[in-house]
Parts: C-alpha cells; structure tokens; sequence
C-alpha cells in the first residue's frame, strides 16, 4: 500500500459521495419508459426494442462501473489494459447510439459518465504510480555519480570501465571518415581510375586503406588537440557531472508532475464519510463532470511535456496550465453540449488515447533516459573481473581436475566429520542430560557398587566382635550380649579398641604373636577397616557427584552446543544476516528519509499562502512513499497505523509547510524508540 493507493480510493469515494449527493432517493431499477428525451409518436414495437436496448446497456455499464471500482475490487489500482479495455467493451454502444440518432435515457448518461469518471480515476492512479515508480531510482542513479564524483579512485575505476567504450567510438569515427575519403576519391578519379584500382591486388587495397586510416586518426587527433590536454579521469568526471546534471533535471521534472497531478488533478468538493443529508449541494452536474474533463487534459499535457528536459521545473509547470487552458478539445466539450459523438464518448476516447499511446511512450521514455544517463550496465562495469575469469577458467579447471580426487575426499571427511560431531557432541550428551532430568536410574555416576560398602562394613563388625570373643578376658568370662552390642556399636563408630589393645600386646613378643596369629589376624582386621575407610571417603564423593549430576551433563554438552551455535550464526550472518542488522539498516535508512523530508521542507519556496511548490510537493511525496515501506517492515502493527496518520498529516499540502515542518519533529520524538 502507498499514497497512491489511499489516495486512489478517496477520490473513487468522493465520486461514489457526488453520485449519492445528486440522487438521493433513485431507484434501484431505472423507469425507462417515463424518460423525458423519448421520443414522442413512435410505436410501441420501437419502444419495446429501445427498452430493452437501454436496459441491457445500463447492466452493462453497471457491471463495468463495478470493475472500475476501487471499493468492490480486490486491487484499487487496475492494470492500463484492464481499463481500456472496460471502457472500449461499454462506450462502443453509446457510439453506435449517436449514429443511429438515438436519444439517451438520462439514466444512461448519468451512468455513462460516471463510467468515464471512475476510469478517468483509475488512469489517474496509473499515471501517478508511474511518476512514483520513475522518480524514486532516479536518486539511486544520482546517488551512482556522487559516488563517483566523491573520491578520485572510484573516478579512476570509471574510466577503466568505459575505456573500451571510448575506444570503440573513436575507431569507429576514424573509420567511417577513412571510408568517406575512400569514397571520395573514387568518385573524384573517373573510370582511368577505377580500371588501375581493378589491377591492384588486394594487399595494395589494404594498404590503400590503411594509409587513409592512419592519415585519418592523425587528422582526428589534430582536431581533438584542445581535449587531449584534458586528463582521461578529467573527462570522466566532465561526463559524469553532465549525466548527473540530466538525472537531477529528469527528477524534478517527473517531480512537478507528481506534485501538479496530486494538487490539482480530480479534486472534488465532496466528503464521502459525511450523510448524505449534510452533504453540499453547490456542485452540479456540470461542475463535476468539467473537473473529470480538465483532469484527463491535464494528465495529457503532463505526460506530453515531463521529458522535454530542456525546461526547467517553473516552465514546464507554466507549459502544462497554458496548454490546459488552450486545450482545444477541451474547449469544444465545455462550449457544444449537444454533437454527432456525446462529450462522455469523447472524453472516454481521449482516456483510451492516454492508455494506450501516452502512458507506454512515457515509460519507453523514461527508460531510456535513464539508461543514457544513469549507471553504466553491468557488462561495463564488470568486464574487467570478467575477462579475468575467463582467461583464468583453463587453469582453474585443470586444478580442478587434476586435484578432483583429494577435493571429493575433502567433502566426504566434512560431511562425514559433521555427522560424527553432531552424533557424539550433541545428540548424545543431549540424551544423557534428558534421562537425568528423568532421575534414570541407569544414568546415576557411580564409582563404586552399591552394595559393597554395606558388605564390607558386616564383615568388618563380625571379624571384630569373632576377634573380641576369642581374646576375651578368661577371668571374667565370655562376653554377654549387652557387651557384644556395646563393640558393635564402636565398631561402626569407627572404634576398634579391642582389635588395637591385642595388636599392641602382641607387637611386644611378635615372634610368639605370629605363631598364635593373634598379630596377623589383628593386622588384617586393620586392613579391612583401613578398606572400609576408603569405601566411605569413596562413597561421599559418589553422593556429591551424584548431586551435582544434571551439572556435570551440560558441562558435557556445552562444548558441542558452543560450537554449534557459532557456526550457525555465522551461517546466518553470511548467507541472510542478523535480524537486528537487517532491521539496524532500515532503521538508519528512515532517519535518512527524514532527513531528505526535513531538508526538502527546509529549502523550499512557500508560496504566498505557505504552501509547497509542485516540485517539492512532489519530491516530498517520493520520500514519504520510501519511509511507509520502510516504517512497515519496521513498526509493529498498532503503532505503524499511527505512523500513517503522521504521514497524512506530513503529505497533507492545505496545512503548511510550517505545520508539515511540526509534523517531522513529532515523527522525530514520537518513534524515537524505533529508529535508534
């Protein structure tokens, strides 16, 4: 959606407001036979057939009133072909009408023009769309030459870029003169001549041809002698300082008549959200239909007069209304009210005219004035690395070749190395770091069984207490329960008093101890307990571990993870970007949109009554028309409809340039958050 667009559709509703405004209580189905233009004496058959004559046209022109609608049609602006062709299918029966002498219903006139007005409208969309779409990479191509003009290595590149080109045409001008002088001197010399050049072969005509050749460019250069003094990076920058110059001409010329169309093209007095009871009634049927007349001759006359380049902006402003007040036709359809060929007929004539003839030639125009003066193409800018390629394409595919082996090897271990890393360092782990989360009893780290500190804990009770009983003091008898209970007890605190009280008593007489084994066996109880130590400083580091699982698992993955995500961003900044960078770059392009708003209204001319001029006005609407595009990939949805009611109020010519100059600052502060 642009300006265009909204725009398009106000004025298709004002037309719709004027038709309602003029008939406010028609009915649905016209009476054809209270028409007060029929004809009186005739019969009823010829009655009959012109009933039905009328009736089937007035469908005919309903449904293309409909087509032609920007309400009832999915797209507002319809394509030239669609519109001539909708007009030429319905205004075909009204010609035939006027030469048969056939009176028309008013019903159908009405009708008739509205048909004509609502093409007419659409035509307006097209031409101003056109405008719109022709001015806006006008400035990427000025834009083209500043850069070239800006630094003296990019004028230098230039000059090596069209060198060929320059060559081309000096060749050619040196031999088309050598062929003029060989005409001429076969035409000076007469038949004697003619019958000595028949004896020559043909090096001595080559070498005939050469001489003038070269007498020729030395001519050629003797000529040129002041330009030789000028530097070929000076006679670039002298070309593209006269290609700038047309471009910026082209700009403001395509500018005036955007801003002439949208100030005074199809500007009705009539508000289509207003009630039809409030509505004003000054506008007649006269006065509408001459502002539809005057607007068709005024998009003519624009598009007739916008490439006449050696014109400036004023006069070509001054061109367009002069040849709109001198418009003969024009003339003749306000004077004669009554012709062989009805005014909407002619009128819708001079609308297929516009389609068909005017608007085609001011595209092939404006292409090729854009071509002549804007960048060089891309076969000239770009020769040089393409000849380097292709002087170089031998040798690259003999490497190729040579090294197809080794290459295809070098794909197959990458394919096959990124495989295996996305297998063992990120899928795996991953895994292992779910069944944690899932307390799986298979992914628990254990160092040591579960069961075994248990097991060796009994075995170390029971070789005490066997070793307490037998060592047990004779005098006092064996050892009771409660005293069993009580060794038990220490032994699981760690205590083995009896076991070490034995160990001390036999370490007095080892030898004696040794061959009881009182010693020995005492000694490997100590082991045991010594096992059992280490069990339990073995089994506190298993709880931790096991605490710290889930820790340990995203340990495991982050490497993987790490280097999966780096290179997928910078998979995505190379091949389509970051998102905040794209979105940095539109951002950075709307602040230079304001910019080019604010300088625009800053160095304007107001007019008396502080309004734009057409040039700037039309300027001013190709900047805003950029800013909607990039405001809508920018904004979010709630807030970019209050940017489009800033814009309006921005593009909005009865408020001032004061006023639009407001409305800048308030875009400035109001979407300050979006455009850092």
């Amino acid at each position: 959606m642009s300006f265009v667009t909204d725009h398009l559709s106000k004025v298709d509703g004002q037309l719709d407001a004027l038709q309602l405004q003029k008939q406010p209580s028609t009915p649905s189905s016209p009476d054809l036979r209270s028409t007060s233009d029929e004809p009186r004496g005739t019969s009823d058959a010829s009655g009959t057939s012109e009933r039905s004559f009328d009736l089937s046209q007035i469908l005919k022109i309903q449904a293309a009133i409909k087509t032609l609608s920007t309400a009832s049609s999915s797209r507002v602006l319809l394509h030239p072909d669609t519109i001539w062709a909708t007009l030429n299918q319905t205004l075909e029966a009204s010609v035939a009408c006027s030469e048969d002498s056939r009176v028309h219903p008013k019903q159908l006139q009405e009708l008739e023009w509205l048909l004509v007005s609502k093409a007419a409208t659409q035509t307006y969309g097209v031409i101003l769309n056109a405008l719109l779409e022709q001015t806006i990479p006008l400035s990427n191509e000025i834009g083209y030459w500043d850069q070239i003009l800006g630094s003296y290595r990019y004028t230098g590149l230039y000059t090596v870029q069209t060198s060929p080109i320059r060559l081309w045409y000096w060749a050619n001008d040196v031999y088309g003169d050598a062929w003029q002088r060989l005409q001429h001197i076969r035409s000076a010399g007469g038949d004697e001549d003619e019958e000595e050049e028949r004896g020559l072969s043909i090096s001595d005509r080559w070498r005939q041809f050469y001489g003038l050749v070269k007498d020729s460019a030395r001519d050629r250069s003797l000529v040129d002698v002041q330009s030789r003094f000028l530097s070929p990076l000076t006679k670039s920058r002298l070309e593209a300082r006269s290609k700038r110059s047309h471009l910026r001409r082209l700009r403001e010329m395509s500018a005036s008549g955007l801003g002439i169309l949208m100030d005074e093209g199809m500007i009705f007095d009539a508000d289509e959200e207003a009630p039809v009871s409030a509505k004003d009634q000054s506008n007649t049927k006269e006065e509408w239909q001459s502002v539809v007349a005057k607007s068709v001759s005024l998009m003519e006359m624009v598009l007739q007069n916008i490439h006449t380049l050696e014109l400036g902006a004023n006069e070509f402003e001054e061109t367009v209304f002069m040849s709109v007040d001198d418009d003969s036709q024009l003339s003749q359809l306000d004077s004669i009210e009554k012709q062989s060929v009805p005014r909407v007929v002619r009128l819708g004539s001079r609308l297929q005219q516009i389609l068909r003839i005017h608007i085609p030639m001011h595209i092939a125009t404006s292409t090729e004035l854009t071509t002549e003066y804007g960048r060089p193409s891309r076969l000239v800018r770009y020769w040089l690395p393409g000849l380097a390629l292709f002087l170089s394409s031998g040798t690259l595919l003999r490497i190729l070749f040579n090294r197809k082996a080794e290459i295809l090897t070098w794909i197959r271990d990458i394919g096959t190395t990124s495989i295996d890393f996305w297998n063992n360092w990120i899928v795996e782990p991953s895994k292992k770091v779910i069944r944690t989360i899932q307390h799986d009893k298979d992914s628990e780290i254990a160092i040591m069984s579960r069961e075994s500190l248990k097991g060796d804990r009994d075995s170390l009770e029971r070789m005490v207490i066997d070793f307490a009983c037998d060592n047990a003091n004779t005098s006092t008898g064996p050892l009771t329960d409660s005293e069993i209970s009580m060794v038990r007890a220490k032994v699981r605190e760690g205590d083995l008093t009896p076991v070490l009280r034995a160990y001390e008593k036999d370490l007095r007489k080892p030898f004696m101890g040794t061959i009881r084994g009182d010693l020995i066996r005492a000694l490997l109880i100590q082991v045991q307990k010594t096992k059992v130590d280490v069990e339990l400083a073995v089994s506190g580091i298993d709880a931790l571990l096991k605490s710290q699982e889930l820790v340990f698992g995203f340990v495991g993955l982050a490497p993987g993870m790490l280097v999966f995500l780096s290179v997928s961003r910078w998979l995505g900044d190379v091949l389509a970007g970051r998102k905040g960078k794209v979105q940095g770059r539109e951002q950075g392009s709307m602040i230079r949109v304001l910019r080019n708003v604010d300088r625009i209204l800053s160095s304007s001319t107001p007019s008396e009554n502080g309004m734009l001029s057409y040039k700037d006005h039309g300027m001013l609407l190709c900047e805003v028309h950029i800013l909607r595009q990039k405001a809508q990939r920018v904004l979010p949805g709630e807030i970019y409809s209050e940017f489009l009611e800033d814009v309006s109020n921005l593009v909005d010519l009865r408020a001032g340039v004061e006023c639009q100059a407001r409305v800048v600052e308030r875009l400035r502060w109001a979407y300050s958050k979006w455009l850092r």
